[in-house]
Formats: C-alpha cells, structure tokens, sequence
C-alpha cells in the first residue's frame, strides 16, 4: 500500500478489529482507490461515514460513498469540494434515518492541485465537521521519451532515442507512436521497429530511432502515442479506443553536447585586386566571449563618437561588461578602475548634450530626442552600481519622458530618429514607444505603474500586425519585461516562424531582401534578451546557443560590431548570456594548423579573459581548427589586406571639384538607393599629405543646398561632417579650403569616403588630389 496516497480517517470508538475490517472492506469494494474516511465519534457510537479516493483524475467520473447509522434525531449531511477559486457542493442529504449512499461527480480540469473535501454533519444537538485533502491530477501520461547516452556533435549519427509507452487500462489498445517534426534534427526509425502495434493492460513497448542533430545545446523531441481504431484483435480480445486520453503527446529536453576534440576548417580568399604585400591574417584565442570587447573598452568601433547618441555605443558597453564580470565574479581591480575612467568621462562627455528640461539632444542643440534620452537614462541607471551619477540628473529625464506620453499611452517622437531600423511596417511611434519602455522596466518601473500600463496598452493594440520583424523582436522584450507570458509567447512563436536557420545557426532580418547585417544583429540580439530574460530553461538556453554562434561570428575585429545600436544591444545579449552559462571550471587546447604552420593556444580559468594572438605564416588557404577539453574557447581568424579605391558605386555618390589657386575642394554627393532617406551620413575627408583644413573654413564647411549639416570635427588628419540625412536624389554640396604647411614631392591623392553611419554597407570610398575634377559614384 502506498502510504503517500492512502489516508485513513476512522472513529477511535470502534473496537481495532472492526476498523481493520471496515478498512479491508471498504479497499475491497470494486473501483475504490485509496480511500479516506470521515468519521467521528458520537456517545461512543459510529454515527457517519464517509470514503472518498485520495488521488482524482481531473476531468473524470469520481465517485464517494455516504452513510449514516442510527441517527438520534433529524441531521443534515452536506459534502463540498472545495478550492482557491470556488466551492462546490457535492451532496446533501437530510434525514433522521439510517442511509447509505454513493455519489459520482465530474472532478475539476485541473493540471495538478491539492484540494479539500469537507463532511459537515448537522442536527438540533448535534454538529460535526471535518476537512481531508485530495489530489486532483491530470490522467498519467502513457509515453515517456529517453536516449540510451548524450546526444554528441551536430550531424553525428548513431544516437538511438527511445520512446516508451505504457497502457494503464484494464483492455487492449492498439497504439500508434509518431516523432514531431523538427529543423534541429531528423528521426530515422530503427528496421524491424512496429510503429503501430497491440497493446494490452498494463503492457509497455519502447521504440527507437536514430537521431542525426543539427544543433547544439538542449533540443526538444516531441513524440506523440494515439489509440486507434482497429479491425485486428490483440491476444484474442476486440480493441478499444477510450472515451477519454486517447492522444498523448511528451516533448523532452535532450542535450546535443560537443565532443571533445571539435575541428572545424575555415578557408580565407583574398580578393584578385589585393595590393602585394598588404595582407596579414592573425589567430585570437579566449577563453570568453566577452573577452575581445574587454580588451578593446575604448575602440569597439573604429568608427567617429562625434554625437550623444554616438558617445553612449562608447559608454554601455563598459556597464553590461562591468555588470557580467561583476556577476561571475571575475571582476579585477585593475579592470575596474580602467572601465570605471571610461565611463566616469563618457557620462561627463553626455552632459554635454543635456537640456536644462532633462531630455538629451544629438548634438548639444534644437529639441529633445525621445529615442535618445531614452537610450541615456537606462544606461545611466544601470551605471550607478559603478561610478556616481547624478539621481536628479536621471528624475528629470525620466520625467521629461512621462511628459511625452499622448493620450493613446504611445510616447510622442521629439527630435530626429538617425536609425532608420526603428521605422517600419508598424509605425514610429509603435517601435519608439517599445524602446522607451523597455527603458523604464529596465529601470525596475512596476508593470503596473500608471504610464507603463498606458504604454503597454497602447503597445498591444499593434500586436495584429507583426510584419515589421524589428518591432516584433524590440516588442517580445518588452513584454518579457513586463511579464506578460501569454503576449510573449505569442510574439516568440511568430519569431521561430520567421527565423533564419542554417546549420547550427539561428539569426532575424528584416525580410527576405533586406539582408543587412546591422540590422539582424539587433534583431536577434533582442529576440535572444527576450528569451533570457525571464528565468530561462535549459530548452531557452539550448535555443539561444544558436544565435550566439551566429552573433559571435558577426564581431568585428575589436569586439564590436558594424555600428553603435547593433554593438551595444548585441553586448548586452551576450553578457545576459555569458552569465547564465558561465562555469568557474574546466579548460581547453586550441591548435590551428595551416598550411604549413601549427600553433597552439591553452585556455584556462587563469586567463581565460587573457587576448592571446599570433601572426600565421599563410595570410590564405585552408585553416584547421581542433579543440579538446571541457571550457569554452573563441577563435577568430582576421585577415587585413588593401585593395584599390573601388571605381564604381550605385548607391552614393560624390562628386569632387579643386582648384590649385584657392585650394577649395568642393565635396558633391547625392543618395539613389531605395529609402526615401538615409540614416545619419557621416562625410569622411582625409587630408592630402602636408596639408590641413583652414580652421576658418573648418567652423563654416558650407552646405549650399540645406542646412542638413549637424557637426563637422576634425580628428588627426582626418575632417568628419556629420550630415543629418540625404534625401533620394537630391545632391548636397559641400566645400572645405585646405592649407599646405608643408611641401611634399609627388603627392598623392587622399582619399573621401562617405556612409551611412547604422548600415555602413552602403559606401563610397574614393580618391581626390588637388589638381583633378573627378565624378564617381558610390557603391553597395
């Protein structure tokens, strides 16, 4: 007997023998599962009786028997079910003799819940009542899945899963057992295998595959086991198929692990046109994935800081690398103190571009950026826990922001949004309204907070069009935040269909034929905060191993990525993950044989933030990669090389105008790509040799045609405009007077390069001297 299940309530009036034997009888009536009795004494006298099963099957028949001895006046019997939610009375009854009764009932649907029966008994000189527990459950499941070991390498095959299925009836089944369709792997059934077969009372029957994954990390197989309909008889008896759990489905978790050694080949080409003797190709071991954007805190993007919101892709990559450090406990005092002076300077640099009202602007000046003093407050909350920033500082630009909120509960746009990714299918204001609040539950604002139950609102009423993939991603954060399960899962499920898959990769673009890298970064960098953000499973972080395959191998060179918002959205993914998975222990051997070099790098839990990099001999061909051990290792391999100024462009295009008597260079440039407008454009003149721009012209570079020109700075020998936007074909002029301090022999053109500063794809990189008239064109 199980003791777990079986209770036992009886009146201690009754002589031992009698309740052994109302015990053995009451087990022993047909279809009485553990029962529990109700029962108290009564001037030593057993009055009632009452015997319900211990464990109910939720959404089924149940049954409890009722009776009462001998009554010595009128009593009013009454049986409840009771919950959190409600009571239900089962059973009344009044009567002033002697009864006995069975009553069956339809159990609650419920998946597993502890609930109470109450027996109240009643009369003129008479009360009792007494309250047992139950337990209502949902029917046992007939199918569990297993794997006869772990499940090694993606595209290994020989790993056998196992699905065992059991028949709890009391008559035969005939069951047919199917996998569910997966993209992380393929189940190939073993030969010789029954898939549909007889099976009897309390019979079981394993089946096998053959499991060929194509992902790492924890997968999820689904198998489902149906009773069918069935002319053949099973062992002489005709087959049934029950009225109820007929379908049975079990999804598990089963972990793909790498297997010690991994090789992976990697192969370089260099381009026809490279220029001879330029190229270097180097190999960088670490033993985190964060390790490369430590090493370069100051220089992730090799791109100019010349805005506010260009100086916080400066500033909050440090936070969330402080943040992951701090968390592991991996946080030295000499990273601390170096991390802690970049950010003490960008947030007095950021000062600089506050208003007196709170809200920040892009360039010091003209109205408050929503987007921007949204980005600048989360980042400053988030950087107290390092250096001092001011609280007053944060209190007004969080007012400033609840002052934006319309009527509808979406965030109005003040300023000028430079990131075209945020617009889209959706709306602005949708996508802004997202960002803003995802700035506020960062900052530990209550969900239900007055101006983010508005914003949450007025976000759900876009929910019927998902067709803008970054809105889509930036919104299954927000509601991960907020801890709305069921819009978050609804919002992920889109994703999954939407998603990317090659190999063991798993990515976002925006469509089909948008496919810049940018852009996807961001993407899947929130899809990925959406997934870990609300306390992840092991299946959450199996799913999340293939977009940081992919993310890791979208770093630049530096740590980085191809600009500010996908870098530090992307940083911040990858610390929230580095964090969950992060092990104090193990370590690995990297080898990396070339052509005709071997080099070899250990990783340990002494240095595994250490940046360890070597020059290989072959600067191209084929590269063997092999790790062995247990800790987690980076690899890169950068290849650095030139090539001639591209001669043709489609996209951007400049044209450029000298003359030797002034040596006023007139920089032209017009926009023909698909957008109506551009991101922020950043015009990038490098000096000619032994010359430097006027400081009078510098102040005043003119622009003929509007007044689009936000900033120009110079930086060493280098001129950067930072143009607000170029509309579709319209051209924008520009002149800068440059000096010769110093004579040069045979000088040689310098080149001017322009781009779009979120999407660097589309560029223009060409020469200019100051004694040509050059028209060219810029390219994808």
């Amino acid at each position: 007997m199980d003791e777990e299940a079986c209770y036992s309530f009886l009146s201690p009036a009754l002589p031992p023998t009698h309740i052994l034997d109302r015990h053995l009888h009451v087990l022993a009536e047909p279809n009485q599962n553990w029962p529990q009795y109700f029962g108290p004494e009564l001037f030593g006298r057993y009055q009632y009786l009452v015997a319900i099963p211990a464990v109910i099957e939720a959404g089924a028949e149940a049954k409890f028997c009722a009776t009462l001895r001998q009554p010595s006046g009128t009593l009013v019997m009454t049986v409840t079910l009771m919950s959190r939610e409600k009571n239900t009375t089962l059973f009344t009854h009044t009567s002033n003799e002697a009864f006995q009764t069975c009553v069956q009932f339809e159990a609650p649907l419920v998946q597993k819940e502890v609930q109470h029966f109450q027996v109240e008994v009643r009369g003129d000189t008479f009360y009792s009542k007494q309250v047992r527990k139950v337990m209502i459950r949902a029917s046992d499941t007939f199918t569990f899945i297993q794997t006869d070991k772990p499940i090694y390498l993606p595209g290994q095959k020989g790993n056998n899963v196992m699905a065992t299925v059991f028949n709890y009836l009391t008559s035969c089944i005939m069951v047919t057992v199917t996998p569910g369709p997966s993209s992380d792997y393929t189940l190939t059934p073993l030969s010789g295998d029954l898939y549909t077969s007889c099976l009897c009372a309390n019979e079981r029957k394993t089946l096998r595959w053959t499991m060929i994954p194509t992902a790492l990390g924890a997968v999820n197989v689904t198998v489902s086991a149906e009773a069918v309909a069935s002319h053949v008889s099973c062992d002489n008896e005709v087959v049934s198929v029950p009225d109820r759990g007929r379908i049975d489905v079990v999804t598990k978790s089963l972990i793909v692990k790498v297997r010690s050694p991994l090789t992976e080949e990697a192969e370089i080409h260099l381009p026809e046109n490279v220029i001879e003797g330029s190229a270097r190709t180097s190999v960088s071991v670490l033993g985190d994935i964060l390790a490369r954007a430590l090493k370069n805190l100051d220089g992730l993007l090799q791109m100019p800081y010349g805005c506010g919101e260009q100086n916080m892709a400066l500033l909050a990559p440090n936070i969330y690398i402080l943040h992951y450090l701090k968390g592991t406990q991996q946080l030295t005092a000499a990273i601390m103190e170096k991390a802690t002076n970049f950010l003490t300077s960008g947030y007095q640099r950021q000062l600089n571009y506050k208003s007196a009202d709170g809200a920040y602007t892009t360039f010091g000046t003209g109205p408050g950026n929503t987007w921007l003093t949204a980005f600048v407050v989360r980042s400053f909350a988030k950087a107290q826990s390092f250096i001092f920033i001011d609280p007053r500082k944060i209190e007004e630009s969080k007012t400033w922001l609840q002052h934006k909120q319309q009527e509808n509960g979406c965030f109005e746009k003040s300023g000028k949004l430079f990131h075209n990714g945020m617009k889209g299918g959706v709306s602005d204001e949708v996508t802004l309204s997202a960002y803003v609040t995802a700035a506020f539950l960062e900052m530990n604002t209550s969900q239900h907070d007055p101006v983010m139950n508005k914003s949450l609102a007025c976000l759900k009423e876009s929910l019927s069009d998902l067709s803008n993939t970054y809105t889509t991603a930036l919104l299954a954060y927000v509601f991960t935040l907020a801890g709305d399960v069921e819009t978050r899962a609804h919002l992920l499920q889109h994703l999954d269909t939407v998603a990317v898959r090659e190999g063991g990769f798993l990515y976002w673009s925006q469509t089909a034929a948008e496919t810049s890298a940018s852009l996807s970064v961001e993407i899947s960098s929130y899809v990925l905060l959406a997934k870990l953000s609300a306390s992840p499973t092991a299946e959450d972080l199996g799913y999340a191993s293939g977009i940081i395959r992919w993310l890791t191998g979208q770093q630049n060179y530096y740590g980085g990525f191809s600009s500010t918002q996908d870098t530090v959205v992307a940083l911040q993914a990858l610390a929230l993950y580095s964090t969950l998975v992060f092990s104090a222990e193990g370590w690995s051997t990297v080898t990396v044989q070339a052509p005709s070099s071997q080099l070899t790098f250990d990783v340990n839990q002494g240095n595994k933030l250490l940046y360890q990099e070597e020059a290989l001999q072959d600067v191209s061909g084929k590269y063997r990669l092999e790790v062995k051990g247990t800790a987690c290792a980076s690899v890169q391999i950068s290849a650095t090389y030139n090539i001639p100024t591209p001669a043709d462009v489609t996209t951007l295009s400049v044209r450029q105008v000298c003359t030797q008597v002034s040596i006023i260079t007139l920089f032209k440039h017009r926009y023909s790509g698909k957008e109506e407008t551009t991101n922020m454009v950043i015009l990038d003149i490098k000096m000619l040799s032994g010359f430097s721009p006027d400081p009078e012209s510098l102040k005043s570079v003119s622009n003929w045609t509007d007044s689009t020109n936000d900033r120009v700075e110079q930086k060493e020998d280098h001129v950067l405009v930072y143009i607000e936007e170029l509309s579709k074909d319209t051209p924008i002029n520009h002149s800068l007077e440059i000096i010769q301090e110093l004579p040069v022999d045979n000088l040689k053109p310098a080149v001017v390069k322009i781009y779009d500063y979120y999407q660097p794809g589309p560029s223009l990189t060409k020469l200019y001297s100051n004694s040509t008239l050059t028209h060219f064109r810029g390219s994808d």
